[in-house]
């Protein structure tokens, strides 16, 4: 009975190893999936406020060179 019982201890602890790890790997890609959507917000607002800085150089060109026409 004792040595059933230490089996027993011995293939739930790896068992208690093995799913451990699983959650572990789990929380890891979930870990990286939200850091390379975040890292794609945030390359998306960085074009976006170029795209924006662009058109308000261009906006500011076309004024002055208005306003030194006349």
């Amino acid at each position: 009975m004792s040595g059933f019982l230490m089996a027993a201890g011995r293939l739930g602890s790896i068992a208690a190893l093995i799913a451990l790890l699983i959650v572990l790997v789990k929380q890891l890609i979930a870990l990286v999936a939200f850091l390379m959507v975040a890292l794609k917000v945030v390359i998306v607002i960085a074009f976006v406020a170029l795209l924006l800085l662009i058109v308000i150089t261009f906006l500011s060109a076309r004024r002055r060179r208005r306003a030194e026409e006349i």
